[in-house]
């Protein structure tokens, strides 16, 4: 007969039976998450190089870029290298030719992407269609892209848009207009011109990739339910566009805004500098001026500028993925 003392060590002894379970498999939970852990740094391990020189050839030069903007330094005038924090910021701001040159720099920048999307998307519905030659024609629409910058900008400088011998004259003689120097007159217009020309393939080239992913079975259905042609690009083939779309914007923006080439080039910053965006402007000031101190505040304030709106197009993008994901 079980005595009261018997009844209360069973359930003690019944409960030493079960922590060794429980222990040995938390060891085993402990053991597996190490090998996950070590199985993830051996993977990450041959990317390391590519890290380091990453973070030794952009941010060691960012970071100098920071301790520079915080000093009076100009190469003329090497005694008056002091650290002046914050001024040279300041004085970013009471600049007309910065602010001139940061208003250029969206004004190119917007009138670009957006002509050139337009243009692509265009271009995109045509390949998009069966037709005899097509892959010669895309391969001709293909080729301004393929294009060197500095090629593409001396081409349209001399070529095209000469006030004396240029193509552009030439045709608008034709229907009696006079002779325009146009990267004098219209020095912004003409850049954005040639920056169309050069950008329009590669946002095409985008878009006509999002129109041979979409569903056939969904154009089917369209018709089938009676929707014309506009009704199914509006309410089908736009909407599944949006990630592409979104994505020639930011690709395009972020290389647009760094123009440098077609500007040097074409109008070198003039009339004056009156067509002159923020990387001319702080190549005018860096290596002609000399004066590195307030062309590395302007650098940084690009730089800024620059991550606060792809942060701000990259979570849209993200947003239509997830969204599509979803749905």
């Amino acid at each position: 007969m079980a005595t009261p003392a018997d009844t209360r060590i069973a359930p003690h002894s019944g409960g030493d039976k079960v922590r060794p379970r429980t222990s040995a498999l938390d060891d085993r939970l402990r053991a597996h998450r190490a090998a996950e852990k070590a199985e993830a740094r051996r993977r990450r391990l041959p990317l390391l190089p590519a890290l380091l020189f990453v973070i030794v050839c952009t941010q060691v030069p960012f970071l100098l870029t920071i301790w520079y903007s915080l000093r009076s330094r100009n190469l003329l005038r090497p005694e008056g290298d002091q650290f002046v924090g914050l001024r040279n910021f300041a004085d970013l701001f009471v600049d007309s030719t910065f602010r001139t040159a940061a208003m250029n720099s969206v004004l190119i920048t917007l009138g670009c992407v957006f002509v050139s999307v337009l243009l692509g998307l265009g271009l995109a519905l045509l390949l998009d269609r069966r037709f005899v030659g097509r892959g010669l024609v895309r391969t001709l629409l293909i080729t301004p892209f393929l294009i060197m910058p500095v090629a593409g900008a001396m081409l349209w400088s001399i070529s095209m848009f000469n006030p004396s011998y240029g193509l552009v004259n030439w045709l608008i003689g034709l229907v009696g207009i006079s002779p325009v120097d146009w990267t004098s007159q219209f020095p912004v217009f003409s850049i954005i011109v040639a920056l169309v020309w050069q950008w329009t393939p590669f946002m095409m080239l985008l878009l006509l990739a999002g129109l041979q992913s979409q569903s056939k079975d969904v154009l089917e259905a369209a018709s089938i339910d009676g929707a014309g042609a506009w009704k199914t690009f509006l309410f089908v083939t736009l909407p599944h566009l949006r990630f592409y779309l979104e994505l020639s914007v930011l690709l395009g923006a972020i290389y647009v805004v760094n123009t440098f080439d077609h500007i040097y080039l074409m109008t070198a910053g003039g009339p004056g500098t009156a067509s002159a965006n923020l990387p001319f402007y702080i190549y005018q000031r860096a290596f002609l001026g000399f004066d590195i101190g307030q062309s590395a505040a302007m650098g940084v304030v690009t730089v800024i500028a620059t991550i606060v709106i792809a942060m701000f197009a990259l979570r849209l993008i993200f947003r239509s993925i997830n969204s599509k994901e979803q749905s």
